[in-house]
């Protein structure tokens, strides 16, 4: 039988040892790697379906998955102008003018991507942006996906005109006469004006999504850890891939939501498993705290602003009793915690799940995500109970400053800040730092993760010092974090994260190679093939 795929003189990297194998071909069959050795013996396997591609010297590595990502609910916060390249108010404002000019009557002003940085010392709120979101529906989500600025007349439209009472830790934030100034902390406020929005048709949401993923998919991306289940994402995947136009292999987490008793959990079991041949529902994803930009993380102790000193759920000890309950399930944990309290709590509620009742089905791999600040006594829990570190080391180069003059960095004070987004501390403890984007937090292009990781510079200005250079990624273990730890952290590091015969023919294709280009160059070294499943699902025209 032939092959589906043959790649011709080829240097294969392997990232486990950081070396090429010694072989210059590879065929695919099935959706896997079938064989490899020189171009002479591959190439007189392939028959006349045979998809051929001569690399002519091209590097070739397993496929980069993002460890965290949100592909539908980020395909629908990403509608309206993107504010991420803002750097100050006056770009804001100019940026939302020029997109306001283009609305037809009633249409509502969108943006994405807002960084809180802008404002400086003035407040985050409406009236702080002026005249341009007057008169005009405006909802604006900042970037940290856990807050949005609502002008007046969105507030108007959802009847929102004061303070409410939340289970969760939300808020409506409103001045000293009790009048919201737009700005809505976590989803149970950010939802009261979104549901007044207008919402995409099914077949906008599909196309949105489609060209997401074919955008991640040309970036090099062949899989992802999507980090919800949000809406009718399920079935959006599902169609995709009915119709051949799903080109990441995707493993859902859906949300287990604060304050979640024993039947709701019992249903996200049940839930396990769903899926087709590139997606399945794997673990589930909770929340133990928010931002600390927005002052919902739980920390030991409270901010410089006097807030983050609360978990997400009501009762924590809640929150333990579920992490069990998955864990006796064998079901994996992916717990967004950001403060040091409330990653101290995850490990805690880790720990006492493996000293209870074993699991059903063996190993549990559990992670943690975001990790932002931690002393070393947490560093050294990772490591010993096995705990991954799923980590998003852009979010620390594009939103924080080297000198602690970000707002990030000015809630936390000195010493918090200066234990910021500790990749090698967590990396040398032994622990598996799986990196990821968080899209559309940060842009999903996986090699700008990787030289983030390894430069730790703000990407709009590669010229800035870096923060916390001492916490930078090698080469070889920032490739790691997006091929060999996030297929370990799945379970299937017997099939993936290796350039082997029987591993997934999931598989990017670089002009250069990865663990050489300089840092500060990563980013822009060029992607030329990405296969996902032992089909192309980018090529470059040369090719």
């Amino acid at each position: 039988m032939h092959p589906d795929l043959v790649l011709l003189s080829a240097r294969l990297l392997d990232p486990v040892t950081g070396r090429f194998l010694p072989h210059s071909a590879l065929a695919a069959s099935g959706g896997l790697i079938s064989c490899l050795g020189d171009d002479r013996e591959v190439r007189a396997l392939a028959g006349p379906a045979t998809t051929v591609i001569d690399l002519k010297g091209a590097v070739v590595s397993p496929g980069f998955v993002d460890g965290h990502l949100h592909p539908v609910s980020g395909a629908e916060r990403t509608r309206g102008v993107d504010l991420s390249g803002c750097a100050d108010l006056a770009a804001v404002r100019s940026t939302l003018a020029r997109a306001r000019e283009g609305l037809t009557a009633g249409a509502w002003l969108r943006g994405w991507g807002l960084d809180p940085n802008v404002f400086g010392d003035l407040p985050v709120s409406a009236a702080t942006l002026g005249p341009v979101v007057d008169g005009v529906p405006a909802l604006l989500d900042l970037f940290d996906g856990h807050s949005v600025l609502a002008g007046s007349r969105a507030l108007e439209l959802a009847g929102v005109d004061g303070p409410r009472q939340f289970e969760q830790a939300a808020e409506v934030v409103c001045d000293e006469q009790g009048r919201p100034t737009g700005l809505l902390l976590e989803d149970a406020a950010c939802e009261l004006v979104e549901a007044a929005a207008p919402r995409a048709t099914a077949a906008e949401e599909r196309a949105q999504l489609s060209a997401v993923l074919r955008g991640m998919a040309a970036a090099g991306l062949t899989g992802g850890h999507a980090m919800d289940a949000h809406g009718n994402s399920l079935d959006l995947y599902a169609a995709l891939e009915a119709d051949g136009e799903l080109p990441l292999r995707l493993r859902v987490a859906p949300h287990c939501q604060p304050g979640a008793d024993a039947e709701s959990v019992a249903e996200l079991i049940r839930g396990q498993g769903v899926g087709g041949r590139l997606w399945r529902v794997a673990g589930v994803k909770l929340f133990i705290d928010g931002t600390i930009d927005n002052g919902t993380a739980w920390l030991e102790h409270p901010d410089c602003h006097g807030d983050s000193a609360h978990a997400f759920w009501p009762d924590p000890q809640q929150y333990t009793r579920a992490v069990g309950q998955l864990h006796r399930a064998g079901v994996a944990t992916a717990t967004h915690a950001i403060g040091d309290a409330a990653v101290r709590h995850v490990l805690d509620s880790l720990a006492r799940a493996r000293t209870g009742t074993p699991p059903r089905t063996g190993d549990v791999r559990h992670r943690v995500e975001h990790i932002e600040t931690v002393p070393d006594g947490t560093v050294r829990r990772f490591a010993e109970l096995g705990v991954t570190a799923s980590m998003q080391p852009t979010h620390c180069c594009d939103y924080t400053r080297a000198d602690h003059t970000d707002n990030w960095s000015r809630r936390l004070g000195e010493e918090r800040a200066g234990r910021g987004w500790r990749c090698r501390d967590l990396a040398e403890a032994g622990v598996r730092v799986v990196l990821g984007s968080d899209w559309p937090i940060a842009p999903y292009a996986p090699l700008g993760v990787m030289a983030g990781a390894r430069h730790r510079r703000p990407t709009r200005d590669l010229a800035q010092p870096p923060h916390g250079i001492d916490q930078a990624l090698s080469p070889l273990q920032a490739l790691q974090g997006i091929t060999v730890h996030p297929a370990w952290v799945d379970g299937e590091e017997e099939r993936a994260g290796r350039p082997a015969v029987g591993h997934r023919a999931d598989l990017t294709v670089l002009a250069d190679d990865p663990l050489t280009v300089a840092d500060t160059d990563l980013a822009a070294l060029p992607v030329l093939l990405t296969v996902v499943d032992g089909r192309p699902t980018h090529r470059a025209d040369h090719l």
